[in-house]
Order: structure tokens, then C-alpha cells, then sequence
């Protein structure tokens, strides 16, 4: 696994070993949600349910000046620290939460984080994305232009009527929902 472009651009990212567990999104599905989001200069991106981190890193590695990485898989969190080590990735710049969702959306709404951009990739079993995107609304963690990315293996349905555009793609049996603000 590798970051697709950017400053980090070919560096190879570590695969969690707890590979049943944490499915990191292929090269080739990172490299198309990134082009179709654009310019992303300056975003402060939330990379929920982070696994190898390699969402939140390929934000750094375009531009984004932060990515708050949370997971609560201890294998997970370990691979993300190493790769933002490994990459030299300053603390200024990336942040990671051992938390479950619900706690760590509390505790970055205490913290006053407004969010450009939110990866939302959780356990395919577990995707409660509708009750995700209603807390990052409720907490007031969306800037006003504010994207959200959805990964999941089946038909991603969420209201979608606060937002201006939604695409959606298919990779293989892997979905992407895309909603900008």
C-alpha cells in the first residue's frame, strides 16, 4: 500500500496486521475519491474509523493542513502511529484519538473542531452512517462547505437533502458516496 500523489507521493504505507479486522481502502479507490474531491489545500480532515490512517494521510500528502485519525482497534491505532512516524508527519499536523465514535465526536466538539472533510469507512457490519452524519451535524463539526466520503459493500442510504452534490461509485462490490455541503 502507498500514498498516490502529493508531497508523500510513492511512500509505502505499513498494512495493520489484523488484516480480517481493518480493510484498508485500495490504492486505486483512494486514488479516484481523491480526484473527484479536487483541491483540498488547507482542510482539516476527520479520517473516523481510521484503520492504517492511509485516508488521513493521503489528505496531508495533498494539501490538508490536519487529519484527526480515531479508531479504537489497539492494531490499528499502533499502524497509524508508525506510518505518521515513518513519514515524519509532525504532531501539528496529524492527531490520533483512541476512542470509539460517538466519544470521539464528544470530545472533538469539546475540543471546538470544525471539519472540511470527514472520511466516513467504519467495519462494513457496523456502518451507522446515518447516525454519524446526524452527530457530526448535531455536534456542529461540519464547516459550512464541508464533504463527506462514505466507503461501505452495499448501497449507502442517507439524507442527502442538505447537501448540494452526491455522487456515487462503484469499485467491485466496494461503494463510495460522496456528499459536498
Amino acid at each position: 500500500m502507498r500514498i498516490i500523489a502529493g508531497k508523500y507521493r510513492h511512500r509505502l504505507l505499513k498494512w495493520p496486521e489484523d488484516s480480517k479486522n481493518i480493510r484498508p481502502t485500495k490504492d486505486r479507490i483512494r486514488e479516484s475519491i481523491f480526484g473527484a474531491l479536487g483541491n483540498i489545500d488547507g482542510f482539516v480532515c476527520l479520517d473516523l474509523y481510521a484503520g492504517s490512517g492511509a485516508m488521513g494521510i493521503e489528505a496531508l500528502s495533498r494539501g490538508a493542513n490536519k487529519s484527526i485519525f480515531v479508531d479504537i482497534n489497539q492494531i490499528a491505532l499502533s499502524t497509524i502511529k508508525e506510518n505518521l512516524s515513518n513519514l515524519k508527519i509532525s504532531n501539528q499536523e496529524a492527531v490520533v484519538i483512541a476512542l470509539e465514535d460517538i466519544h470521539a465526536l464528544d470530545k472533538l466538539a469539546k475540543d471546538g473542531y470544525k471539519f472540511d472533510l470527514i472520511i466516513l469507512d467504519p467495519p462494513y457490519k457496523e456502518g451507522q452512517y446515518q447516525s454519524i452524519i446526524f452527530l457530526l451535524k448535531e455536534k456542529e463539526l461540519l464547516k459550512e462547505n464541508a464533504i463527506i466520503v462514505i466507503e461501505s459493500d452495499r448501497l449507502i442510504e442517507v439524507d442527502q437533502s442538505e447537501y448540494q452534490k452526491v455522487k456515487d461509485y462503484k469499485y467491485g462490490e466496494i461503494r463510495v458516496k460522496i456528499m459536498w455541503r
